[in-house]
């Protein structure tokens, strides 16, 4: 589950759930978390027994976007389609698509900062 993974990361250091739903077979979630370098992650989650939709966004204390992770078929151009990341302006491939997989890469931008 997405608290438990971001439970697991030191740097994140306060989660406040804003949306939670359950259904037959599946769920949604849309949390924002706030980390300790002053940055914030947002994550919105739909999983049923089909399909899975998600979005990590990353941004600073200004609102200014760092990175985000999502799945939305809009880049059909990357080779990760429809998997990609938003990355300095770039849309780039995205190989990084668990939640855990997405902390680690968070991890290594906050140490680059």
């Amino acid at each position: 589950m997405i608290l438990n993974c971001l439970k697991r990361f030191k740097f994140v250091s306060q989660i406040e759930v804003q949306e939670f739903r359950t259904f037959k077979d599946g769920f949604f979630v849309k949390v924002k978390a706030a980390l300790s370098c002053g940055w914030f992650l947002f994550v919105r989650e739909y999983v049923d027994f089909c399909e899975r939709n998600y979005s990590y966004h990353l941004q600073d204390a200004e609102g200014n976007l760092i990175a985000r992770w999502d799945n939305a078929p809009h880049h059909p151009n990357v080779s990760t389609y429809p998997h990609h990341k938003h990355l300095r302006g770039e849309v780039l491939p995205s190989y990084s698509i668990t939640c855990e997989e997405i902390l680690e890469e968070i991890a290594g931008l906050i140490d680059r900062s």
